[in-house]
């Protein structure tokens, strides 16, 4: 035996060895995952278009192909739910002829769908068109799932005319030239993902396929943000890394040997799946043959004798390599087969022939641990985690029926990746199984892709409808301005004594309060004319605590002066009786500039005893009150208005002010005569249109969705504020939520399971939808199960549960896509697209492109350039003072 082992040194691969070759591997893979190096990549590492395993709620009739080898089958699949999940599988086993294998491409997919006729009238379900899975075992480029452009023919199949072709659309011309029944193939897949798919369905930790039987190979569910060759970075996808191929740039050279090269010369791809003629058992049989041969030459073995028999191609075959292994019987197998050779072994002969199997054998398992071993190690790195816990599905008639084969596989693997606890599951109905599984996911995601974008339709306005709800706008915006309708108007176009945007000549030392939403804001606007002209500002932010906010008036007043009080102190200005400007964002009827009747409190105000009151008066009143200092009040603005203003002193055309933040509101500068709540026809004036209430008389219930209804129902002013609640931040994450939740009672997302958290008002917050627009998906799935946790209570879910993360990928494709942004973004267009001139210059908080595209689609005859506020309201609202006074002054 040491004579044998000296002889077959070559073939007894070190540890240090197969870590090499493990590297080198992994580099393989990284070169066939790159878009720069795939071309040339020896290993293809081809995307399959499968992203996600069986979740166990897969439920169906389907029809799986099988082809990768002499024999073809087909079987019905059929899983359903009564208790638990089934699946019932009918098959049959049709052969396919050598001449057929070598023949035309059309003579064997005419054979294909000749057998699946015969299979179907069996079945008697030639009348439905059910769902098809095809395993194809050949290496394969796919663009989508239900395409497979052959690359190359491997295990002894040539037919002519495939390769470069699509095998799907090979397989539906046959099916129709036939014309006796219809079948809708969904998917095609290779015989390793049908593998772990299988496997997959029984564990859903599998994420690995392998194959170990005439050829080889292997696939694994890698992150889309590696793979160069498809777009997206969101999620992951089983690539299929025809690992037959490595070795065929040169990169194993130093550990072929002499019989792997003859091996090689006598096949039918010379050059070509050098891995898997060192591994398979294809060409294991016959790489003992050689051995054997040139060591009987050397008269090494059977006292030199070499019979026709042994000399024959093939007559060696794998299975006599399993057969002499049994630990047992090996000895007598192996002078049964040797005797049938003609070469009379002795006892010491067979003993050497084991040997020899045994060497050979043993390389295929460690070479194959090898290569596994740089897919787990890549997994592991993927997870980020020190220690990976996974499952391997595996199938193959060498791993299967080598009586050693497995054990020392599974022993080597784990010697070399010793940080990874790995399960091999062996699947039981092999690749035909995996293949309706992958078709039953894709009918799944299918059938639910289609229900989610039927249900989100209504989210998606036409041009045509947004015209409607321009036209809509107009009219409401009429009719506030008219003395006759303003009362019962909804769109409130209200009057805000704001005459005039600045000039440039403003000058002197202001204070701007800004009320708007939780923060409240005091600031110290010096502003400077002349040749160089400056606004210096100084401002601190003070919190409006909930209890305040939804109080008394008198104590939101007196919150109010008491931050305006820390502020004069902070600033050193306590003596001076500064003009201040007051920015309140919440609609008001005003009868002067510097007086503001509050109509009704929105974006979760409640303080009681303001509404109907002069704002102004009230302020006034607070600062009485804590008889520390005067101010002298000269104007109460709008937001809206304020972020006019503060544009308008960059750019003098800017006459449009637009608000997109937790509230939503337009301002415009409105000809005098169209405005026939305040008397006087010359010049203009600025409208606060109060757009939030668009729709509170019922003129958008054609396009407001459930979703729309159910946070308007359970809101704090049900019934008001209809437009807003479509569109502003207050809402959005709301609207999201809603959705979340009818999605998931339909069983599409979270397996049906509603956490108490998810029931929770406002938990979905607006500011994750900035997220999603801001982060890469690589950012954000690595804080994936933060918002889990705090979104859904889904503590540990992801933690080897590929089903929320793919439906959590769900859920924030829906948030960042078309479904509501685009909607909101639309909405807002149609409303601005109302009050513009030919010639405006919008001002404008954080939106997005798609509303700037849609102003122009709506507004053809107007030149819109959106400017955004840097400085906000605040600085407006001590503008529109700055101006006040100009005015003041100019009038005594």
């Amino acid at each position: 035996l040491s004579q044998i082992d000296k002889y077959l040194y070559a073939m007894r691969l070190s540890d240090e060895t197969l870590l090499d070759v493990m590297a080198r591997f992994r580099r393989e893979m990284k070169n066939g995952l790159s878009r720069d190096f795939n071309p040339t990549a020896a290993v293809k590492m081809l995307p399959t278009f499968v992203r996600s395993i069986p979740d166990g709620s897969e439920k169906g009739d389907f029809i799986a192909l099988d082809l990768g080898g002499s024999y073809f089958r087909i079987l019905r699949v059929k899983v359903s739910h009564e208790k638990k999940q089934t699946v019932q599988m009918e098959s049959e086993i049709y052969n396919t002829p050598e001449d057929i294998m070598h023949g035309s491409g059309t003579r064997l997919f005419d054979h294909v769908a000749e057998c699946l006729g015969d299979f179907m009238e069996k079945q008697q379900i030639k009348d439905k068109k059910l769902p098809v899975g095809f395993t194809f075992s050949f290496p394969c480029r796919q663009s989508k799932l239900d395409e497979g452009i052959l690359i190359t023919w491997t295990k002894r199949f040539k037919a002519s005319g495939v390769e470069g072709a699509d095998v799907v659309r090979l397989l539906n011309k046959a099916i129709k030239k036939r014309g006796d029944y219809d079948a809708d193939i969904m998917a095609v897949v290779n015989d390793t993902v049908g593998t772990m798919m299988t496997c997959g369905f029984d564990d859903q930790r599998c994420e690995v396929g392998l194959i170990i039987g005439t050829g080889t190979n292997a696939c694994y569910m890698e992150e889309m943000r590696h793979i160069d060759l498809v777009e997206g970075d969101e999620g992951r996808m089983c690539i299929n890394t025809e690992w037959g191929a490595f070795g065929d740039d040169g990169s194993l050279e130093d550990i072929r040997t002499e019989f792997d090269r003859e091996i090689d010369r006598g096949s039918l791809n010379p050059g070509k799946q050098l891995f898997e003629k060192m591994v398979s058992g294809l060409y294991m049989g016959e790489l003992v043959r050689l051995i054997l041969v040139k060591m009987a030459k050397e008269g090494l073995l059977f006292e030199g004798r070499i019979t026709p028999e042994l000399l024959t191609k093939g007559k060696f075959e794998t299975k006599h390599v399993s057969a002499i292994e049994k630990s047992k019987e090996g000895l007598n197998k192996a002078k049964e087969i040797l005797t049938r050779l003609g070469v009379e072994p002795s006892h010491e002969d067979c003993i050497a022939v084991q040997h020899v199997c045994t060497i050979v054998s043993f390389r295929s398992a460690n070479l194959v641990a090898s290569t596994l071993g740089a897919i787990l190690n890549q997994l592991r790195d993927n997870k980020g985690v020190g220690r990976l816990r996974t499952t391997v599905g595996v199938d193959g008639s060498l791993y299967k029926m080598h009586p050693q084969y497995a054990r020392r596989l599974h022993k080597t693997t784990r010697r070399l990746v010793p940080d990874s606890e790995v399960r091999f599951l062996l699947s039981e109905s092999g690749s035909g199984k995996g293949a309706a599984m992958v078709t039953a996911v894709a009918y799944r995601l299918s059938e639910q892709h289609r229900l989610i974008d039927e249900t989100l339709a209504e989210f998606k306005l036409t041009h045509e409808q947004l015209l409607q709800v321009k036209k809509r706008m107009r009219a409401e915006m009429e009719a506030g301005l008219k003395k006759k309708t303003h009362e019962t108007a909804k769109v409130k176009m209200l009057p805000t004594f704001v005459r005039s945007t600045p000039d440039g000549t403003e000058n002197g030392d202001f204070l701007a309060l800004d009320l708007g939403g939780t923060n409240f804001r005091v600031l110290l606007v010096k502003i400077r004319s002349g040749k160089r002209r400056t606004v210096e500002m100084h401002n601190k932010i003070y919190a409006i605590p909930i209890e305040v906010m939804q109080g008394t008036g008198e104590e939101l007043f007196d919150h109010i002066v008491t931050c305006i009080s820390d502020f004069l102190d902070y600033m050193g200005i306590k003596g001076a009786r500064l003009p201040l400007g007051f920015t309140f964002s919440f609609p008001c009827k005003q009868t002067s500039l510097d007086a503001g009747i509050l109509l009704n409190w929105t974006k979760g105000f409640k303080a009681t005893d303001c509404e109907g009151e002069d704002v102004v008066y009230l302020l006034r009143e607070g600062i009485k009150r804590r008889e520390e200092f005067d101010l002298d009040v000269v104007a109460v603005v709008n937001d809206t208005v304020g972020t006019m203003m503060t544009c308008a002193y960059e750019d003098p055309n800017c006459e449009i002010g637009l608000i997109v933040g937790t509230g939503s509101n337009a301002c415009y500068m409105e000809e005098m005569r169209n405005i026939e709540m305040v008397d006087g026809e010359q010049g203009r004036m600025c409208v606060n249109t109060e757009w939030g209430a668009f729709g509170d008389n019922g003129c958008l219930d054609d396009i407001r969705t459930i979703y729309d209804k159910a946070v308007d129902d359970f809101s704090l002013n049900a019934g008001k504020q209809r437009y807003e609640k479509m569109i502003s931040g207050m809402y959005l994450g709301e609207i999201v939520r809603n959705i979340l939740i009818d999605f998931t009672k339909r069983g599409f997302l979270f397996r049906g399971q509603i956490s108490e958290t998810l029931k929770t008002r406002h938990i979905f917050e607006t500011k994750f939808l900035s997220q999603i627009e801001r982060d890469s998906w690589r950012v954000l799935l690595a804080s994936l199960e933060i918002i889990l946790v705090s979104v859904c209570g889904a503590q540990g879910f992801l933690k080897g549960n590929e089903r929320m993360k793919n439906d959590f990928i769900l859920v924030l494709t829906l948030a960042k896509g078309d479904a509501v942004q685009m909607p909101v973004a639309v909405l807002h267009s149609a409303g601005a697209a109302g009050p513009s001139s030919p010639t405006a210059l919008v001002s404008f908080h954080s939106f997005s492109r798609i509303m700037h595209q849609t102003v122009k689609d709506l507004a053809p005859n107007c030149d819109v350039t959106f400017l955004l506020s840097e400085d906000g309201s605040g600085k407006g609202a001590a503008l529109i003072t700055a101006v006040g006074c100009r005015l003041r002054e100019a009038e005594q």
